[in-house]
């Protein structure tokens, strides 16, 4: 049933302030359920224009400022449907009560851990008949005229995977709403953080170049800087060899993101979870199992992308002379090299890179998110940059072994090495340090591809029609 509220002013204020639509307008059919809510003076009206600011964004259609009946009665209908797929989540135990263990182990599933007096002061605050559970009648009426503030907001806001793009699509994937899953916008964000990457990429494609080529050529005896990297590839090939292996890098993008989200639904399935979000250790297992499978899927296209931004001037005509040369002279394996450091270092990256993220997460959500779980765009930047530069620090040494084991038929007279030789040989001649070889133009790189690939995805979501709250 809805029930329409009118709330009535009293001494000290403006009746403006109250009126969101005409009570003669209402439909007939609404008339019986119509009811007329009037509120003595009390705290409600310390808070009232916060609260109809909030709704009327949430249900202003026309972006005329104001609310009418129309509107009015939409929003309403929308809410509710929205959380009545929240209660379900939050009810565990499907019996049609949330207690104060289930809202800890729901926020405890996104990373957001309170204590059992905090879960308690959520439940007095919607509970009528003191039984310290809430039923779907009492969740409904406290909840119907406050924007959404749960776990679907939580989501919506926090996505990192999707919206972030350093180079290294490793990540845990983001999860996707109930609604946003069943109005199809999924893809759409999808295909948003896909072109948000391929700018974002092509922007930073000089640092990334420079970062494979230390890794693979700088070593004690021939101590390559970042200005001398930089002269050496100008002079050797011009300014357009500062983009070499760019164009595969920005082609892997499509199916390696695509791989990873359908491996990640499936193993979802698999492990059984039929709430709206995994927990972290889920997610955490099924996110680097899908980046194993997306990997081992495009992996060729990675050795294609290190042995294009290695190459001389006039090595390659491009990327299908270099494919067939590479099978020609070294067959089929060699698009495997570096495949074992790669997968192993799926593990610590994706876990670092998502345990710092949902650290600071759920730092900031218990600190400041008292009305939006909304975080803003430079915490979330913040949020995004100090994850991504955590989990490539992890799993650094692995990326450098499986860059030099890429480009070993590169190197003239290049012996075969496995990874724990290539390791022993790097300890026993250049150090710990030889195993960060790179490791600034890597960092430099991680800022700007975070701004550049959010403020293009934020612009993609616009022109593919993606809602935002």
């Amino acid at each position: 049933m809805l029930c329409l509220c009118l709330y009535v002013p009293f001494i000290g204020e403006a009746q403006t302030e109250f009126q969101y639509f005409e009570s003669e307008g209402l439909p007939a059919e609404l008339k019986s359920i119509f009811k007329l809510s009037v509120f003595i003076p009390s705290q409600e009206f310390s808070t009232f224009r916060q609260w109809k600011q909030k709704i009327v964004q949430a249900g202003d259609k026309d972006l005329d400022g104001q609310l009418d009946f129309e509107e009015f009665v939409h929003y309403l209908q929308d809410h509710e449907k929205k959380l009545r797929l929240v209660f379900k989540s939050l009810d565990k135990k499907n019996d049609g009560r949330i207690d104060a263990q289930e809202i800890m182990q729901s926020l405890r599933d996104l990373g957001v851990k309170i204590s059992e007096q905090q879960a308690e002061k959520i439940l007095k605050s919607m509970d009528k008949n003191g039984t310290m559970t809430i039923d779907w009648n009492e969740w409904r009426d406290y909840h119907l005229l406050h924007p959404v503030e749960n776990i679907p907001e939580i989501i919506l806001y926090w996505k990192h995977s999707t919206i972030f793009d350093v180079g290294e699509n490793l990540t845990v994937p983001d999860e996707f709403t109930v609604e946003e899953r069943q109005t199809g916008m999924w893809w759409r964000h999808l295909v948003a953080g896909g072109g948000a990457g391929a700018v974002s990429r092509t922007c930073t494609a000089p640092l990334d170049r420079l970062k494979v080529l230390m890794q693979v050529h700088a070593s004690r005896s021939n101590n390559m800087c970042i200005v001398g990297g930089f002269t050496q590839m100008i002079r050797e090939g011009g300014a357009k060899s500062l983009w070499r292996g760019n164009g595969i890098n920005v082609l892997k993008i499509a199916p390696e993101s695509a791989i990873k989200f359908m491996a990640y639904e499936q193993i979802k399935r698999l492990v059984g979870s039929d709430q709206e979000t995994l927990r972290i250790h889920e997610r955490l297992v099924a996110g680097s199992l899908a980046g194993a499978i997306a990997q081992s899927s495009i992996y060729p296209m990675e050795v294609l992308k290190t042995r294009m931004a290695l190459r001389k001037t006039g090595q390659y005509s491009g990327m299908l002379d270099c494919a067939r040369k590479i099978l020609a002279r070294e067959g089929v394996t060699a698009f495997y090299k570096g495949y074992v450091p790669n997968m192993l270092g799926i593990i610590p990256y994706a876990g670092i890179d998502l345990a710092v993220y949902e650290t600071l997460k759920n730092a900031w959500l218990q600190r400041y998110a008292v009305n939006s779980a909304d975080p803003g765009v430079f915490v979330l930047l913040a949020c995004g940059t100090m994850s991504s530069t955590c989990g490539q620090l992890a799993s650094y040494p692995l990326a450098l072994v499986r860059t030099r084991m890429q480009a070993q038929a590169s190197i003239e007279g290049a012996p075969e090495v496995t990874m724990s030789s290539l390791f022993r040989q790097i300890l026993r001649t250049e150090g710990a340090f030889g195993l960060y070889r790179g490791l600034a133009p890597n960092f430099m790189k991680v800022i700007p591809a975070v701004s550049i690939s959010y403020v293009v995805y934020e612009n993609l979501k616009i022109t593919l029609g993606v809602q935002s709250r």
